[in-house]
């Protein structure tokens, strides 16, 4: 049994009010925290859910006020608007941009991930050039979105690209996807899912372009008026989303001897925040999109991950630690990664991760339906399982993921097709 930090807290500080955040607070309060707490926001809103922005926000059906819903026993101060910009972890206080200092007895770093921005200045300042990542650059676009542009152009072959794309042609807006890589989506599905996802969208009326990199982006007057292409095409052009990934909130750690760089911040697997020098800080935790942890589904590799079940249940684990004294230990943090997603009439999910397999079979449908289960194995391990419209059989694969079941670990079911195993 691993024991907690000493004594029991009465002031519980939380950097980052988002679904991390707010998650760590309700979970402290069912587990019978009574003493204060604080929540710390960059942004102005209340902690708010992000995975709507990229769908029901910019098609124009929900509002782009997602705030979660509080419970009302929560009882927590909340610091919105103003960002920590210091840790002291010797003197137990963080410090705001506005100069005020907050001491704590336990903290939870929740700080979270944002938009990664254009890498040209000059270009990302342009009228028509965004980002998607916050509740503030959702409505800013979905009002451009109403208005009618002539062509968007998005740039990036992640989800986000892709759910923004299908969103566009919803709109019946034209719509070019600019992939630098040869497959989309290859990172997060592999090259064979990836490909069948930017074939569905080509169908659907996006002009992807694989291997394909922007030179430079034309304006007039401080509009965007189009691209031009490494290989000298001009695409006409009045709106361009940046969708070229996150980058971790950890700038304001510097300084404070904690692991953190463009990784995330380092945490042991009972989300506790280990210092540079590889000892553990007792009485920090890290939790959600910021942290990086080892996956005891993947061998104890470090991952961090961007997805929303991860942030809620490593936030959970978290505040249970927090609280954790010696007669009951600490929970580890064991959350299967998974995700979802819906674009161009499908419900894409994955459970587990699939980067560095080595295989792949469909076990129920087919690729030619469009609706399938598809497992991925590694060194002959079952290690993730991708569903289109098709997730009835998710769970069985969940619980052979987490027992490390060989590859395939199921055979012989009433819909499953002839297995044939090939590269992912």
């Amino acid at each position: 049994m691993t024991a907690g930090p000493s004594g029991p807290p009465e002031r519980i500080l939380v950097v980052g009010a988002s679904l991390a955040g707010l998650s760590a607070a309700h979970a402290l309060r069912a587990e019978g925290f009574a003493g204060a707490l604080t929540l710390v926001g960059d942004e102005p809103h209340a902690p708010y859910d992000r995975p709507p922005l990229s769908k029901q926000v910019l098609r124009g059906l929900f509002s782009p006020d997602t705030t979660l819903p509080r419970r009302p026993e929560l009882r927590a101060e909340f610091r919105l608007g103003t960002p920590a910009s210091r840790l002291d972890c010797e003197a137990r206080t963080v410090t705001l941009a506005d100069g005020s200092t907050l001491p704590y007895d336990r903290l939870l770093i929740a700080t979270g991930t944002r938009a990664r921005p254009w890498p040209n200045p000059e270009e990302a300042s342009l009228d028509g050039v965004f980002t998607l990542r916050t509740r503030d650059d959702a409505a800013r676009l979905s009002a451009r979105f109403k208005a009618g542009p002539k062509r968007v152009v998005l740039v990036g072959g992640g989800f986000i690209g892709f759910e923004v794309a299908s969103t566009c042609r919803d709109l019946d807006i034209p719509v070019s996807l600019l992939v630098r890589d040869g497959q989309p989506l290859a990172a997060a599905l592999g090259p064979r899912l990836g490909g069948l996802v930017g074939t569905i969208a080509q169908e659907r009326g996006v002009d992807l372009r694989l291997g394909a990199e922007i030179e430079r982006m034309d304006s007039e007057g401080g509009r965007l008026t189009g691209v031009t292409l490494k290989d000298g095409e001009r695409i006409e052009a009045d709106l361009l989303v940046a969708a070229i990934g996150a980058v971790r909130n950890v700038a304001w750690l510097e300084g404070s001897g904690l692991a953190a760089d463009e990784g995330g911040v380092l945490c042991d697997g009972y989300c506790r925040a280990i210092r540079a020098n590889g000892d553990i800080v007792p009485d920090v935790f890290v939790a959600g999109d910021v942290a990086r942890w080892p996956n005891p589904h993947q061998g104890e590799a470090l991952v961090a991950v961007e997805h929303w079940g991860n942030a809620r249940a490593q936030a959970e684990a978290a505040a249970r630690n927090m609280l954790a004294g010696p007669a009951t230990g600490l929970t580890r943090h064991d959350h299967l990664p998974d995700f979802w997603s819906q674009q161009f009439g499908l419900t894409i999910k994955l459970v587990g991760l699939a980067d560095g397999a080595d295989s792949l079979a469909v076990v129920h449908g087919s690729l030619d339906a469009r609706r399938f289960v598809a497992l991925y194995g590694r060194e002959g391990r079952t290690v993730a399982a991708a569903s289109i419209d098709s997730a009835r059989w998710l769970p069985a694969y969940e619980a052979a993921i987490r027992e490390g079941a060989p590859f395939p670990p199921i055979e012989g079911a009433i819909d499953q097709p002839r297995l044939r195993i090939e590269e992912p």
